[in-house]
């Protein structure tokens, strides 16, 4: 049986390492957000005996990787399932990095680099069939990291303060190199967008006060996802739409 022209048994197998990545992440996050490395030598005790992780991960986790199966599909060469392979890898790195800084404000360096680490790996592996591919996903990390960094200088020298952290900054480089150029820009569009619409209904339901500092991690992983499952052309038609105020044809 076929689904979107990719066999059912991808779908099962996806699901079962959705739920093990998924026992991953709520261990992840606590690991690093105490300043911990996520494995260590007594992980069989500090795990399986004193830690109880979330289930809302499990099925979080599960759910998106087949999603991605189903967008993306299961190819006959490891090149072409890159795609498929790169954001099964990153789909636990943002959810911990959604969750840590909607809790402490800070996105672990530790998380950022090996995010970056991984994505250079990946960058040279599709150099293996096309170096443009490559030279344009430096790119997304030059300008992923260079957009926030700019606007973090701006906002320090006209208002004395940082307009946005530096985690947030070494994220938006990190996931540069895994969307490209094109896809980080709109990345970064979707992010403030969304976090200008979430801010304002944070802040009319009281949940947040207009002196909480609202981190902008969670609002860069949001941007990502929808990246990762809506086409770029998509995004872009809808982002015209929005900023010209309907006026783009």
């Amino acid at each position: 049986m076929y689904i979107n022209e990719t066999y059912i048994g991808y779908y099962a197998i996806s699901a079962i390492l959705g739920i093990l990545v998924g026992l991953l992440i709520d261990w992840m996050n606590t690991r690093l957000s105490d300043g911990k490395n996520v494995f260590s030598k007594d992980i069989i005790n500090e795990y399986f005996v004193d830690f109880k992780p979330k289930y809302i991960f499990i099925a979080i986790t599960s759910i998106i990787y087949i999603v991605l199966v189903y967008h993306y599909g299961v190819k006959n060469s490891f090149i072409a399932n890159l795609d498929l392979i790169k954001f099964m890898i990153l789909t636990p790195m943002l959810l911990s990095a959604f969750v840590i800084d909607y809790k402490l404000q800070i996105i672990p360096n530790r998380l950022n680099l090996t995010m970056f680490e991984i994505g250079l790996v990946i960058a040279f592996l599709y150099g293996l069939s096309d170096v443009a591919i490559t030279i344009n996903m430096i790119l997304g990390t030059i300008v992923g990291g260079g957009i926030f960094l700019l606007i973090t200088l701006i906002g320090g020298a006209i208002y004395g303060k940082e307009a946005m952290g530096f985690g947030d900054i070494k994220l938006m480089g990190a996931l540069g190199i895994y969307f490209g150029l094109s896809n980080i820009i709109a990345i970064t569009l979707v992010s403030f967008l969304i976090g200008a619409i979430l801010s304002i209904f944070l802040l009319v339901t009281k949940i947040k006060k207009m002196n909480e500092y609202i981190p902008f991690g969670p609002f860069i992983v949001l941007g990502t996802f929808i990246s990762i499952f809506v086409p770029f052309e998509v995004i872009k038609t809808t982002l015209l739409q929005i900023f010209t105020l309907g006026l783009y044809k």
